[in-house]
């Protein structure tokens, strides 16, 4: 079986990955896809964290995420967990968070300290799950690339004809906003901060009721923070609001992060249902994975295989075709 997979970001690469180890041959067209909204997640598997605002589904889909990352990429993906902290006088937030989720620990300030000694005597308690993990979703997507050129998967950058192809997996994301029933934009925007006076081992989210963050260590003094959730489709550059409050953030973090230099500020915007939940469907001419919103590298290798289930289902008995 030839199939011709759309797109290149995490959904895409995860879908091509399952197609190719299941025996098909696959064709990618990347249209320059770096730009899109993988390319600036925040690679948290966190399927405990993001049942805070997110349904149960989330949990479910999520929850061997990192073992799926593991096996696609062995030794990519960070087992540290998540640390979760609030400043001391959004200590509600803290207890609110915990009653939304399961799968954590609480720690006093000694034991934050032995987690993470650079926040010692900085925060009173904190919220600890052990379970999660992360990974670089700019290093993971490009050793994902190279291990499917490897298996001799295709990349082109531009359409061919579609009649070469037995099926076709759409995985555009956010291409798709104005030609797909219910999907909408939502804009996430981030930087990139560069100190070394930080040092962190897992990604620390911190609380606040109107404006939470999370900071993502990269390493070689590398930090990730991200990232504003604004229901708009508009993809211009980081607004001077957003930038402020990331960099607010992240001092209150940790003092030192005022020194850091900004080697990166970004925008992508992420294609969302009104749930908030992906979907895989068959339209005329092919299966559609979309609306990963703030999930992607959460939920895209259980979405991928459910996309390419949905390929295989048609060259089995009862398909359309054999």
């Amino acid at each position: 079986m030839h199939v011709l997979v759309k797109g290149a970001g995490v959904a895409g690469l995860t879908v091509a990955h399952e197609l190719s180890f299941r025996g098909a041959d696959v064709t990618v067209m990347d249209p320059g896809s770096h730009q899109a909204a993988s390319w600036f997640a925040g690679g948290m598997l966190a399927p405990w964290c993001e049942r805070e605002s997110a349904d149960e589904a989330v949990l479910l889909r999520g929850g061997d995420a990192i073992d799926r990352w593991d096996t696609m990429l062995p030794g990519e993906v960070q087992r540290n967990g998540t640390l979760v902290i609030a400043p001391a006088r959004d200590q509600g937030e803290l207890d609110r968070f915990a009653g939304r989720t399961g799968g954590h620990e609480w720690l006093n300030d000694e034991q934050i300290s032995a987690l993470e000694p650079a926040l010692a005597d900085r925060f009173r308690r904190a919220l600890f799950f052990p379970l999660e993990g992360h990974l670089n979703p700019r290093r993971a997507l490009g050793l994902l690339r190279e291990k499917l050129t490897a298996r001799r998967v295709k990349f082109i950058d531009q359409m061919t004809e579609t009649t070469d192809y037995d099926d076709i997996v759409d995985c555009t994301g956010a291409a798709r906003i104005g030609q797909m029933s219910g999907l909408r934009g939502v804009r996430g925007e981030m930087l990139y901060l560069q100190t070394r006076e930080v040092t962190l081992a897992r990604p620390v989210r911190l609380l606040h009721p109107r404006f939470p963050v999370y900071i993502v260590p990269r390493g070689l003094g590398l930090f990730m923070v991200g990232a504003t959730m604004i229901e708009t489709e508009h993809g211009g550059p980081i607004s001077a609001r957003s930038m402020m409050e990331l960099l607010n953030a992240a001092y209150a973090v940790h003092p030192a992060f005022a020194d850091a230099a900004v080697v990166e500020a970004g925008v992508g915007i992420r294609p969302a249902f009104a749930d908030n939940f992906p979907r895989v469907s068959r339209e005329v001419d092919a299966v559609v994975l979309n609306g990963l919103y703030r999930h992607g590298f959460l939920l895209a290798p259980a979405m991928a295989k459910e996309a390419v289930d949905l390929v295989f289902s048609r060259t089995e008995p009862g398909g359309s075709y054999q």
